[in-house]
């Protein structure tokens, strides 16, 4: 499964790259807002470091969305257009997708919206994890299930696990079959953690100081001994 962040914080995104463990990025006016960026000049900015950033747009008619759309793609190559799961948002998404840019339908909650997006040839469906668990809807068994109507119909639409909370979440989407999981940047860092490895290295550490500290004593014996 590929490891996406779902921000706009560029200083995130480098630290991501830099460990070499992320594929892409997720974004929206909110998290765009958030980043107190313009939204061109930092999509742009993240595009120049990553392959695949993923750019939502906010129109709502499907001529709008197609304008908004467009314009989106010609900022960078390694754009992705969002485009919300509406009836609206899936006919402009058909028509993007034929003009060869990649899209990325977004707020999937059901295997039928999931069905209805990869009929349009979306390049990407993100089911939200989160959001569902939110109403007591049980949010990782809606990926469990796209993946398996996906497989059993060998549908290529890559499926993206959004709205990850925690590392469960994405131990979870992973084991579920997810093809891409997207999460904020804490639940990255989260993941790299385990007491046993830290106490590990702590161990390694103390023993390694011990060795160096009777390196001395040792070296002495040997030159009286000559």
């Amino acid at each position: 499964m590929k490891l996406y962040l779902d921000t706009a914080e560029f200083d995130e995104i480098k630290q991501g790259v830099d460990w070499g463990v992320i594929d892409g990025v997720t974004t929206n006016p909110t998290l765009i807002a958030k980043a107190g960026q313009d939204h061109e000049t930092q999509v742009k900015r993240i595009c120049g470091i990553l392959g695949n950033v993923s750019a939502e747009v906010v129109s709502e008619k499907k001529d709008d969305i197609l304008v908004e759309g467009r314009r989106l793609a010609s900022w960078h190559k390694n754009v992705i257009v969002k485009v919300p799961m509406t009836p609206d948002g899936l006919a402009a998404g058909k028509i993007l997708a034929g003009e060869g840019t990649r899209v990325n339908v977004t707020l999937c909650f059901s295997v039928n919206q999931a069905l209805l997006a990869a009929a349009i040839g979306a390049y990407i469906i993100s089911p939200f994890v989160g959001r569902m668990d939110d109403i007591n809807e049980d949010g990782m068994q809606v990926v469990r299930d796209i993946v398996s109507a996906y497989r059993q119909q060998d549908i290529k639409t890559l499926i993206l696990a959004a709205s990850l909370r925690g590392p469960l979440h994405v131990t979870q989407a992973a084991l579920a079959g997810a093809d891409i999981g997207t999460m904020p940047f804490s639940v990255l860092q989260a993941m790299f953690r385990h007491p046993l490895t830290d106490a590990g290295l702590k161990r390694f550490k103390e023993d390694y100081l011990k060795s160096q500290e009777a390196t001395p004593a040792r070296d002495s014996e040997a030159i009286a001994k000559r």
